[in-house]
């Protein structure tokens, strides 16, 4: 089959396939050995002259490579750029990661968010010390066996640092996937999971294999963008399925999620006398090892201020005096968001006795420093320390 585009013949269409994606073995698989060959070459190319100069591609340490996968899951590359340098700075090997308090890893990864990465990376470092005598694993299978260690992010390591030939999919390369073979299938399904995997091994550099995967992040990153593809500065439209049929814009195709659900939330800062209450969430769930203020739920049939007395008695056995709204947070989790209804609290009696929270300190407003909290606290934390609270 050939199609005509401005006045010229394209070759013949890039990816054989079924009406329903799948390729026949009559037929060949994918596109000619040739053009695979040229097709990576070219991308190859282009990532060799345009790729940018993280810290994190100019080691090919194991472990180095590691913790920069681990902190590129669902975070900019900008923020991840400010974190990655201090963050083996404090943490320099796997050693040194394993030895440390959780609390010293949540604090060198507050504000980067998903804090069961760092929980994971954590444990997963002690595991490493352990059975494989401190050694990243370079093969796949030890590798993808460490907790917290996906499909992903075991093929992006061991084929970055140890040149092994295993495709990783990421959100990029599923895009660039599916313009290049109008794969129809949406991208966020775990149904398709397995289709996009074959399609990235089949096309996979095995000679470079860690900058082939790179070239492909790198490329559905900057090039074959989710809105507006920068078609006219792409080095391999004459093997893109989508760009020879104008499909850019409909590929690709993506299930609609409902809308994140709201829920309301009121926290107190207690005071009593100079110092202010904060507590430690439990190790494990959201924000896991967290410091944080005592708060929770607002329901259906009381106010804010009364939800915030309330929680505050339940989960510490204090009763306060809500005095003051401080301000109103408004924050979105992975599949929720929170309004958050912040209130300056006075202590007026009794003993800490923990109910959910597993730890508690009292602390000066400029101490709250030397703990890790989430980023909604943040909005805030600098506030207490103008006000002389």
């Amino acid at each position: 089959m050939v199609l005509k585009k401005c006045g010229t013949l394209v070759d013949e269409y890039p990816m054989e396939l079924n009406r329903d994606n799948s390729m026949t073995e009559a037929e060949p698989r994918l596109i000619t050995p040739r053009r695979v060959r040229h097709f990576r070459q070219r991308l190859l190319d282009w990532y060799d002259r345009h790729h940018r100069a993280y810290p994190w591609r100019r080691t090919a340490d194991p472990y180095a490579v590691w913790v920069s996968e681990v902190m590129l899951q669902q975070t900019q590359t900008s923020r991840v750029t400010e974190y990655f340098g201090p963050f083996l700075e404090r943490f320099p090997d796997v050693e040194s990661l394993a030895a440390a308090d959780l609390q010293q890893v949540l604090k060198a990864w507050e504000m980067l968010g998903y804090y069961a990465r760092a929980r994971n990376l954590h444990t997963a470092a002690m595991q490493v010390l352990r059975k494989h005598g401190g050694v990243v694993p370079e093969e796949y299978e030890q590798f993808r066996a460490l907790p917290g260690v996906g499909n992903y992010t075991a093929a992006a390591v061991t084929s970055i640092a140890g040149g092994q030939p295993r495709a990783a999919v990421d959100g990029n390369v599923k895009r660039v996937l599916a313009r290049l073979f109008l794969l129809d299938v949406p991208v966020n399904s775990a149904s398709s999971t397995q289709l996009f995997q074959e399609r990235a091994t089949a096309i996979l550099h095995h000679g470079r294999p860690g900058d082939f995967n790179q070239a492909m992040m790198e490329f559905g990153a900057r090039i074959c963008r989710p809105r507006m593809p920068c078609c006219d500065e792409c080095p391999v439209t004459g093997y893109c399925g989508a760009f020879q049929t104008g499909r850019q814009s409909e590929l690709p195709v993506r299930v609609q999620r409902t809308p994140k659900p709201l829920r309301h939330v009121a926290m107190g800062i207690v005071r009593r006398r100079e110092k202010i209450l904060i507590t430690r969430r439990a190790s494990e769930g959201l924000l896991g090892g967290l410091w944080e203020f005592p708060g929770g739920g607002v329901g259906k049939a009381e106010s804010p201020k009364e939800a915030c007395r309330r929680e505050i008695l339940e989960e510490t056995g204090l009763q306060v005096a809500v005095e003051q709204k401080l301000m109103q947070v408004c924050h979105a989790y992975s599949h929720f968001r929170i309004a958050m209804d912040v209130f300056l609290c006075r202590h007026l009696s009794g003993r800490v006795r923990l109910d959910g929270p597993v730890d508690h300190r009292w602390i000066r407003p400029e101490e709250a420093g030397r703990f890790p909290f989430p980023a909604a606290n943040h909005r805030f934390l600098h506030l207490l320390k103008d006000m002389g609270f």
